[in-house]
């Protein structure tokens, strides 16, 4: 805890530090820096998820042992949210904060104990030796009345091997309750690996578990005004209406993508002298930060070009027909040829079958979704699940997935290129003027066009243009697992991995007789390289997400839109 402590102290220091303070803060009236993206549990808002989520975490300092599970996308304010809460830590709880697990199940034991101030000498060299000194202070500590709490951040870094030395750890108990209560935080990835076969046990030990969302539109203003006040604005909100817009858009309501955006908009409105932020810089501070690409319709020529072109078109046919009338008529010098019979008229051709245009998918077009419930995730899981064959809940459904075989696979910056090369349904996360999200499944791609499909059956072939007008990048999808995967793992494992994979490259019908007889890794990368991933020889989602593809794995696949 000291560490902890030392740590949100230099945060509030440096925060309210002059030398810290940004090149805005006099221009807009403010004390300290608004949007900074270290995590000080004074600028928290709390949103009523956000509300939920501490008294989750809250619960877990008392909830006699067991796991408590806190989830949630990158930036959404996971850490604040543990800082928050370990400033609520009452007297008699004793916390081990852990935020780099990528850590051995030696290394991990060891930092436990350091955390906990279990003394060098009180511990030996050896896992039992950290586990007996570890038990003997848990159970010193309850006969005094005090419990004790580990709290692991980025817990989706760690290995199957740790996670299951972190199951063994709450065996520690007494005939009343168990003597140890951990808490493991990180990304949505880590629900699908407490979901693998393997740590079965591990997942029936979780006794509460919460996943936090990012912000609606409404939060994500209210949430801008906090921190300003936070920070000491005494006046007026310096973003209008169409910024905030604007910062929701292109934040899509992730805490630390709008604390970036908005410290750069600020410094932009200070830079042209401005005491409002509009959305033209909020436009550009967003090319600046996020290296957005303008997603507006395609570009149209203004209307003075157009004229400007139609005249020298026009000067450019008259000239000719001066020209063609200045031309001595040559024709008549030639001899006269015999008389050919007029040609017969060649049969009229056939009118082709009217082709149909794709639809232009617009702003105004993503309502319908809405009003079929797509901007829940959980629906189109759903929907996307049943597409595999699987029924799957609207309460955690990558968990239920994952049960069946089933991973759930999220990338927050794929492209329609690849997407087209995994050649499998899954989920585009669509936005329009206003900042707010809807989900449509796509399960058809073609050259011109894609097809959306909603949960509720409603289905509209678009074309590629209008859709890259109104997506972000965001795309979900699911993959089926191989029986013995095991996400994150190290050592021995992660090369018995690689060699399976390896092993079923060197099974298929297009491999050479060298397959064989390379190196597992070298295997593996030849084959990322040749599907465009990066060729590090490790087999990921990605990776599998081909091999089974190449290889015939039973999965729905793209299809051509009609």
């Amino acid at each position: 805890m000291t560490g902890v402590a030392e740590a949100a102290e230099t945060n509030e220091a440096s925060a309210r530090s002059p030398a810290a303070l940004p090149m805005y803060a006099r221009h807009f009236g403010l004390d300290s820096a608004p949007f900074s993206i270290a995590p000080d549990p004074r600028y928290l808002f709390m949103s009523e998820r956000h509300r939920d989520a501490l008294a989750h975490l809250l619960y877990g300092l008392d909830g006699g042992g067991g796991f408590v599970l806190l989830t949630g996308e990158i930036g959404a304010g996971k850490t604040t949210l543990c800082r928050c809460m370990l400033e609520q830590v009452p007297s008699h709880c004793n916390v081990a904060y852990i935020f780099n697990p990528r850590l051995s199940t030696d290394e991990l034991l060891e930092t436990v104990c350091e955390e906990f101030g279990i003394a060098q000498g009180q511990r030996g060299g050896t896992l039992k030796a950290h586990v007996d000194a570890l038990n003997d202070h848990l159970l010193r500590t309850h006969a005094q009345g005090q419990i004790n709490v580990l709290v692991i951040d980025e817990a989706q870094n760690l290995s199957a091997e740790v996670l299951e030395q972190l199951r063994l750890l709450t065996n520690l108990e007494t005939s009343e309750r168990k003597l140890l209560q951990i808490m493991l935080v990180g990304q949505p990835e880590l629900r699908a690996m407490l979901a693998a076969p393997g740590l079965e046990q591990l997942a029936q030990r979780v006794i509460a578990r919460y996943h936090l969302q990012a912000l609606s539109a409404d939060d994500v203003g209210r949430y801008v005004q906090h921190r300003l006040q936070v920070a000491g604005l005494r006046g007026q909100l310096p973003f209008d209406r169409a910024a905030l817009r604007r910062v929701t858009l292109h934040s899509r309501g992730v805490a630390r993508r709008i604390n970036l955006l908005c410290d750069r908009a600020l410094l932009g409105a200070y830079a042209e002298g401005r005491t409002r932020v509009s959305a033209r810089i909020v436009d550009k501070a967003a090319g600046e930060v996020f290296d957005v690409v303008s997603r507006r319709t395609p570009w149209r020529a203004p209307a003075a070009i157009v004229a400007a072109l139609a005249l020298l078109v026009a000067g450019a046919l008259v000239a000719w027909q001066t020209h063609l009338r200045a031309v001595p008529a040559v024709v008549a010098k030639v001899p006269p040829t015999k008389a050919v019979p007029p040609a017969l008229p060649a049969p009229a051709a056939p009118k082709p079958a009217p082709v149909a245009q794709p639809h232009w998918l617009s702003p105004e077009d993503l309502l319908p979704a809405a009003d079929t419930a797509t901007a829940d995730e959980a629906a189109a899981l759903q929907a996307l699940g049943s597409l595999w064959g699987l029924s799957l809940p609207a309460m955690e459904p990558c968990v239920a997935a994952a049960r069946q075989g089933v991973s759930c696979f999220r990338d927050a910056g794929s492209n329609l290129a690849s997407i087209r090369q995994l050649a499998r349904p899954g989920i585009l996360t669509l936005y329009d003027d206003q900042g707010q999200s809807v989900r449509w499944l796509l399960v058809g791609l073609g050259r011109d066009s894609a097809e959306l499909r909603t949960p509720g059956g409603e289905s509209r072939t678009v074309s590629i243009a209008s859709l890259t007008t109104l997506w972000r990048g965001e795309f979900a999808t699911l993959w089926r697992m191989p029986p013995d995967y095991r996400p994150n793992a190290r050592g021995a494992d992660a090369e018995a991995a690689i060699a399976a994979v390896a092993a079923r490259l060197a099974a298929l019908p297009t491999a050479t007789p060298a397959t064989a007889s390379e190196a597992p890794r070298e295997v593996v990368a030849a084959f990322q390289l040749a599907n465009g991933l990066k060729p590090d020889g490790k087999p990921g989602p990605l990776t599998l997400m081909h091999l089974n593809r190449v290889s015939g794995v039973d999965e729905p696949r793209l299809e051509s839109p009609r």
